[in-house]
């Protein structure tokens, strides 16, 4: 039944049109299935989940704009600017 789920997950997210809805599919897969084996519950997928979709969507909405870039300032705190040249 878990490898039903896994693979059903994953192909939903390959599915996806978008570099945003690819990153945000897979982030969450793969946030559900370490956060399950992490804690061995139901809530633990969830939250992985939850997180993971957030993290690939913002990753993948990144893709979609060329000649931005994503960074971190020093308090963790992430953001969008242009690309440093010759990038």
């Amino acid at each position: 039944m878990r490898k039903a789920l896994v693979l059903l997950l994953v192909g939903a997210s390959l599915a996806s049109c978008t570099a945003t809805e690819q990153g945000a599919g897979i982030g969450a897969a793969s946030g559900a299935v370490i956060g399950g084996l992490a804690t061995g519950n139901v809530r633990g997928a969830a939250v992985g989940a939850a997180i993971g979709g957030v993290s690939g969507a913002l990753i993948g909405s990144v893709a979609e704009q060329p000649g931005q870039c994503y960074y971190r300032d020093r308090y963790g705190r992430r953001y969008i600017d242009d690309c440093p040249r010759r990038y």
